[in-house]
């Protein structure tokens, strides 16, 4: 029998929620009954927990330490509300938002509650609402943090917490130390094992509708609609997230024409039912948004994930399957940058903006190195930052910053974040400007690639069941650092582990070859995956994609070596 029915047991004593309840209480009666797999799961549930880090909290929903649940997330809230008693000398604000997943309006109530218990400013964003906007309210309210239950791309069956400082943080994700500091907390509240005993109160307040409003305003200040957005023909998906609502609202204060919309996956269903994975760079996820662009004859194509702080975009394609093309994140991004960078040229010296000479542009450090060429074309400045937001947000003078995973801040002025509203915003702003001269996305996409030259990117994600498989990948390429990646030869490899380029140390393998093309190895923050990103550069694009073909062919024999 597995030994940890008593904590099983102890947890079943302190569990407010009758569903996991009713779960647990039939794997035990497996247990005991001697079914090996009943033992296994309880196992796995009970070995070790969800590790409290700088992405905060995030996991499969289901009864105990190592899933996502009502008693997780009491002692998190318990242990965050005791960090910042500590770090306050009066009472601080925290306010807090959630979407439209599984439980995720529950876990919401249940902070706001142990937060105005522990003597907090607790507030409630008024419904169901995007990531965005929890990061934005974080400043608008001048809030000492803020708390977003999302798991943003995940899986249906996971949930998540995610929690940002206001203050000198200026609402960014927290970084270290704060996470060991917040984490240990967290244990304290979990090792004195009853949450039952937690002080809770109602009296928290609910957000006005103001704050929603000022977020629409914001966002919609981003790009108002040029001439050429008028006939727009385009596609929306929320991917079964929140992001419709909101979207619509921003839409119509910056003037552009109403999308047709993917009805199928339009409204909050934390189902998702039409997605095996409700991830816009999954196979198959904008399957349907194609489908509506063909029958509407769209000109382009614009999706949310389900917490809508990324963006996706799609153009007709006619050597595509299907005719549509998903542009990657750095497509997108490197386009973005771009007309950041001329707004930030054009405004430097100005009374508009007097820290114009120190602009910079930023993106993780797996992102392009085509937003550096970006940057140094307009004379700003560059930074090159661990992956994540938490990072990339907190860049000296930014003025834009994106990842390649399809997340971009364009407004960090306001969201210190990921915002793939903001950024749809600014998007349909640069296609509306080029349909106004009779060109397209892709005419953009060829301006650039002629300014700055060719930039190509790949990606290989080897996803595992056994998360102990990636770091035996990663000790085994620092044990034999490779010599070459297929016929190129690598000239230098940088271990993040060792700290580089002033950046915080980090599970990463940069490796560069001799013809100037970038691997890097790193696992996912988010995920139990192993990620390999491939980046070139060519005088062409078709010179730059048989570089990336021969680089990816040579990843692909790497890994295979190590594994």
């Amino acid at each position: 029998m597995s030994e940890h029915v008593a904590a099983a047991r102890a947890w079943l004593a302190q569990d407010p929620d009758a569903v996991t309840r009713a779960e647990l209480e039939d794997l035990l009666a497996r247990v005991e009954s001697g079914d090996a797999e009943a033992t296994t799961d309880l196992d796995d549930r009970f070995s070790t927990r969800l590790a409290f880090g700088t992405a905060g909290l995030r996991g499969t929903l289901g009864a105990g330490p190592n899933r996502m649940n009502r008693v997780l997330v009491a002692q998190a809230a318990a242990g965050f509300a005791a960090y910042l008693r500590e770090r306050s000398s009066g009472a601080p604000t925290v306010v807090v938002g959630y979407d439209g997943r599984r439980n995720s309006d529950v876990f919401a109530r249940d902070s706001v509650e142990i937060f105005a218990g522990a003597g907090l400013n607790a507030i409630l964003l008024p419904r169901l609402l995007p990531t965005p906007v929890l990061a934005f309210a974080v400043r608008h309210l001048g809030a000492d943090a803020g708390v977003m239950v999302t798991a943003s791309h995940n899986p249906p069956d996971d949930n998540g917490y995610k929690v940002y400082l206001g203050g000198d943080d200026e609402g960014a994700q927290i970084v270290s130390p704060a996470d060991a500091e917040i984490a240990a907390h967290i244990q304290r509240v979990a090792d004195e094992g009853n949450i039952t005993t937690l002080p809770r109160s109602v009296g928290y307040a609910n957000a006005p509708e103001s704050v929603v409003e000022a977020y629409i305003s914001a966002t919609a200040a981003v790009g108002p609609a040029p001439a050429g957005a008028e006939g727009l023909n385009w596609v929306y998906t929320a991917m079964h997230g929140v992001g419709w609502e909101t979207v619509s609202r921003v839409l119509a204060e910056a003037g552009y024409p109403a999308p047709t919309v993917v009805e199928a996956q339009i409204h909050p269903d934390g189902r998702f039912p039409t997605v095996a994975f409700p991830n816009p760079e999954e196979p198959g996820a904008m399957d349907l948004s194609f489908e509506t662009a063909r029958s509407v004859d769209a000109e382009l194509v614009i999706a949310n994930d389900p917490d809508a702080d990324r963006l996706a975009v799609a153009i007709p394609d006619a050597g595509a399957e299907g005719g549509w093309r998903r542009l990657t994140g750095n497509e997108i991004g490197l386009l973005l940058g771009w007309r950041a960078a001329r707004a930030a040229a054009g405004a430097r010296g100005s009374e508009a903006d007097e820290a114009g000479a120190a602009a910079s542009l930023a993106c993780s450090l797996v992102s392009s190195p085509g937003l550096q060429a970006v940057a140094e074309h307009y004379g700003l400045n560059f930074h090159s930052t661990l992956t994540g937001f938490k990072w990339i947000s907190r860049a000296p003078g930014i003025v834009f910053g994106f990842e390649e995973a399809l997340g971009y801040l364009v407004n960090p002025g306001t969201v210190r974040d990921k915002d793939g509203i903001s950024a749809a915003v600014a998007l349909l702003e640069m296609a509306s400007a080029a349909r106004a001269e009779g060109r397209t996305v892709a005419d953009l996409l060829q301006e650039f690639r002629d300014t700055f030259g060719a930039f190509a990117s790949d990606q290989i994600s080897i996803r595992v069941s056994d998360v102990s498989e990636i770091a035996g990948i990663m000790a085994s390429l620092r044990a034999q650092p490779p010599s070459a990646v297929g016929e190129i030869a690598v000239t230098r490899i940088d271990d993040l582990l060792q700290g580089v380029d002033g950046l915080p140390p980090g599970d990463v393998l940069r490796l560069w070859l001799d013809d100037g093309s970038r691997l890097i190895v790193r696992p996912s923050g988010t995920e139990p995956k192993l990620k390999l990103y491939l980046d070139v550069r060519g005088s062409s694009a078709k010179k730059a994609a048989r570089r990336l073909a021969a680089l990816r062919s040579g990843a692909e024999e790497l890994l295979a070596s190590v594994r």
